[in-house]
This record gives structure tokens, C-alpha cells and sequence, in this order.
């Protein structure tokens, strides 16, 4: 059975948009549409520390290797500028996919048409107005990749390869490339060898991607979970990393999402029979009975599929250790996570490796170093790409902090996010939840109706926000 992924590519869009679902349960037909646009992160400055390692972040850009390195000011001109490394990085990430492209041509006994060698001639020539034209005309005239009536049946088939491209693109042209460079070697500095790294953001996903591709070191199998229900996707992952990765079939997949459908109707019937008692579909979870059939959509039920997806995907490769830079909070994930410099390191908690009060100061101060990092350097605190991008970082490591009961530490954390980008939904309704279960009832009140004053514009994204926020407090872990 095959499941589409759909994401939402418009580059003016900075927070993740509705993704909707429509399961029919007991085998019926899936409608799946996913529209996903993320917040995007920000950059670590060379000197940046790295919780994984007690080391500074690794930086693989030669221009301040060299300067740092002492060459005299003429030597230090010969190298190449960021926008320089970042422009043959993405040209060679640019044929690498086209590469991909062709090979997914082969297997499908297609032709690669025209127009998609066009928009691989773009991606790698770096300008930003042919790339994004060329996807425009490949995608039926429209920039955004939630929509599949006006592509082509040969387009397609390669689409994995062809959005993976523009994704890279996008993010070059959204962010200044010495901060791109920054934030994407925050990352892989962080990973240990052999770790998969799980990408959830358009920045979390595509920047270390580029970079890990075009380094030229130890690359790192690099996924999304926001991917994994689409059968296109694992399709994309065998041919990537075959040997390497065990991919999820279409009978596990469907198992996933037979399994959500049955919980959610379990759910549904007990809130119908028992109004008086605490729900327990989650907020901003819609489940319907239809003809006798449960039917499942929105945002929460789409992730909380991916997650089940996810938690698969480990469990069939045992051997591997895996990190995540979030999308949507995994909260079932939390349990065993352990915080990894800008990411969190999943099952990776035991009895000898355990969430200690040490590890939560660490943490919050990895985010303390990275914020006034970020707000000292004109360009990252001038682009909001960057701030959004290194704000919803911070959240995702305040949730975790949250859930392990160290609502200090991620009180600060919030407000950390918060600092970094103050028209943050996800860090005001997620430190107003924390206040208020702590009993500080009024100040939660006080800051989301400052908040809604001040960005009035946000006040949707909060309230789905909230809602999410809700629940990791009520499935938080137990302390340590």
C-alpha cells in the first residue's frame, strides 16, 4: 500500500502548517496529506560548545579554519568565502540527487523528462530564481509540494529525489551561508559515529543533509520521521542507504496505522460512554465513527502515526543509535531520551545512563551559550530564518527537560526560545502550560494574553500549540 507524502515548500511560510489524514479503519481506504512547514533553526558559532563531546562544535568551513589557524590576511583571502563552499556544496549535492533521480527513473522504467534535467541544471548552477521557476514547472505551476493533481505521472516517480533537492535549495537561499554552515555542523558535531540522525524541520532536515552529503568525512544516514508514512519515501531510503538501514515495508507501515485507528476508536468510545471522566483523545485529535468505521485527522493523528513509524524503524535496527531534532513533539519518545548538544539521543537512557540533574543543567546551558552566540552575531540575529530555526530547537530541549521533571531548567529554556524569537507560539504556550501546572496560574494568564496582544497573528499557531503542550504533561516521566 502506497502512502504519499505532501509538504508545504512555500519559502514565506515559517510554521508548520495542517497536515490532514483520513483513515478508514479495518483495511478501507487511506487518504493521506500531509502539509508540513516548519520553524527554522539557527547557527553555532565555531567556538560553540558541544554537549556530546565537552568540545567545541566542529566546523568544516576552510576559510575560518584558516584564519583561526593564523595565515596572514593575504593567504586567508585565497580561500574560499561561505557563499563560495556552500555554492559547490550545493551543486554537488545537486548532481548527487540527480544521480538519485535517474536511478529511481531505472527501477520505474522511465524516462527522466526534460524539465526535471532543467531543474537539476538549476539546483546546481545556485541561482535561486531558475531553481525555484524550474520546481514551479515540474509541480504544475505551484511552489507547493502538497499538491500532486498537475504533476506527472513520471514526475512522480521522482519525487523523493527531486524534493529533496529543492529542500536543500531553499535553505541555501533562506539562510546566510556562514550561518547555514554553523548550524549544520552544530549537528553533525554533535552525532557520534554511526548514528542515525533524524531530521525534522525543512532546516533540521535539508541543511545537515547538505552538508553530511558534501563533506567528504564519515557521512550519516540521514532520515525525516515526517516521511516515513509515505511509501515513495522508504522506497527513496532503500535506494540511499541499502545495506545500511532497514526500511519499513508496506505491511509494517499499515500496521502502524491499523494500530493508531484501533487505539483512537478504544479512546473515542471510552469519552462517549464515560463523559464525566478526564478525556482521552488528545487535543486537537478528531476521530469520527463513520458508516461503522473509525476515521482519524489532523496534525496530531499524522505524527502520531509517523511516531509509531518511528519507534518501527529502531526496533528493526536494534543496532543502530538514533537522534532527533524535532518537528512535532515524539512524546512517547521521551522516555529514554538523554539530551545530545542540540539534539536528544532516543533510547539511549538505562539504568547506568540515566537523565541526571547534571545532564539538565547541561543542557540548559548548551542553549544558554547558543542564544547569546546567535544575538551577538548581526548576521544570525538579523535573519529569521535563523532565529525561528534556533528557537524551535530550544523548545524541543525545554519539552524534554519538561517531561523528565525539571521544570526549572525548562522554564529557562523557554525562556530562552522566547528570547531568541518572542513571536514563538510553541515556547508561550508551552512555558504558560508549565506555569500553570505548577500552580502560577495568573502569570500563565498574563503571558498569553501578552503574547496575544503582541502577536495577534499567532494566536491559532498557539492555541494548536497548547494543545500539544497539554499532553506532554500529561505523559510526562517520572523523575529521576
Amino acid at each position: 500500500m502506497q502512502f504519499s507524502k505532501r509538504e508545504d515548500k512555500r519559502p514565506g511560510r515559517r510554521q508548520t502548517a495542517w497536515a490532514w489524514l483520513v483513515i478508514g479503519f479495518c483495511g478501507v481506504a487511506v487518504l493521506v496529506g500531509l502539509r508540513m512547514r516548519h520553524s527554522r533553526p539557527p547557527a553555532m558559532r565555531p567556538e560553540s560548545f558541544d554537549l556530546a563531546r565537552g568540545a567545541p562544535a566542529a566546523r568544516s568551513d576552510k576559510a575560518e579554519a584558516g584564519q583561526r589557524q593564523g595565515l596572514g590576511r593575504e593567504e586567508a583571502r585565497a580561500l574560499p568565502t561561505a557563499e563560495e563552499v556552500v555554492g559547490r556544496k550545493l551543486a554537488e549535492f545537486g548532481r548527487s540527487r540527480r544521480r538519485f533521480a535517474h536511478a529511481l527513473a531505472r527501477r520505474h522504467g522511465i524516462e527522466v523528462p526534460g524539465e526535471v534535467e532543467q531543474f537539476f541544471d538549476a539546483v546546481e548552477s545556485g541561482n535561486w530564481e531558475r531553481i525555484d521557476a524550474a520546481y514551479k514547472r515540474i509541480n504544475g505551476g505551484d511552489d507547493s509540494a502538497s499538491q500532486t493533481e498537475t504533476r506527472s505521472p513520471e514526475v512522480a516517480q521522482l519525487w523523493p529525489a527531486i524534493l529533496d533537492a529543492y529542500g536543500a535549495a531553499e535553505q541555501v537561499h533562506l539562510w546566510p551561508a556562514q550561518n547555514l554552515l554553523d548550524y549544520g555542523n552544530a549537528i553533525l558535531g554533535s552525532l557520534r559515529p554511526g548514528m542515525v540522525y533524524v531530521g525534522g524541520t525543512d532546516n533540521g532536515r535539508w541543511i545537515p543533509e547538505l552538508l553530511n552529503d558534501t563533506s567528504g568525512n564519515e557521512n550519516h544516514i540521514i532520515i525525516t520521521q515526517n516521511g516515513l508514512a509515505a511509501g515513495d519515501y522508504q522506497d527513496y531510503l532503500r535506494l540511499q542507504y541499502d545495506g545500511q538501514l532497514a526500511s519499513l515495508s508496506d505491511e509494517e507501515s499499515q500496521r502502524a496505522f491499523d494500530q493508531h485507528i484501533a487505539d483512537a476508536q478504544k479512546r473515542l468510545e471510552h469519552d462517549q460512554q464515560f463523559p464525566a471522566e478526564p478525556k482521552q483523545l488528545k487535543p486537537g485529535e478528531d476521530v469520527k465513527i463513520v458508516d461503522g468505521k473509525a476515521q482519524v485527522g489532523g496534525q496530531v493523528a499524522v505524527m502520531a502515526i509517523n511516531e509509531l513509524l518511528l519507534q518501527q524503524l529502531m526496533q528493526k535496527n536494534p543496532d543502530l543509535s538514533f537522534a532527533i531534532q524535532e518537528s512535532f513533539p515524539f512524546t512517547g519518545t521521551y522516555t529514554n531520551a538523554l539530551p545530545l548538544g542540540p539534539l536528544m539521543q532516543l533510547n539511549a537512557a538505562n539504568q547506568d545512563n540515566t537523565f541526571t540533574a547534571e545532564r539538565a543543567a547541561q543542557s540548559l546551558d548548551y542553549w544558554r551559550n547558543a542564544a547569546q552566540q546567535v544575538l551577538s552575531d548581526p548576521e544570525a540575529s538579523s535573519s529569521e530564518a535563523a532565529l525561528r530555526s534556533y528557537s524551535h530547537d530550544a523548545v524541543a530541549a525545554a519539552n524534554l527537560l519538561a517531561a523528565h521533571n525539571f521544570p526549572a531548567d525548562a522554564e529557562e529554556a523557554y525562556r530562552v526560545a522566547t528570547q531568541l524569537w518572542p513571536g514563538n507560539p510553541e515556547s508561550a504556550g508551552a512555558l504558560a502550560d508549565l506555569l500553570a501546572a505548577s500552580g502560577r496560574e495568573a502569570e500563565a494568564r498574563q503571558l498569553l494574553g501578552d503574547f496575544v496582544q503582541n502577536y495577534p497573528d499567532q494566536q491559532q499557531a498557539l492555541e494548536r500549540t497548547r494543545a500539544g503542550m497539554t499532553l506532554l504533561w500529561t505523559t510526562k516521566s517520572p523523575g529521576p
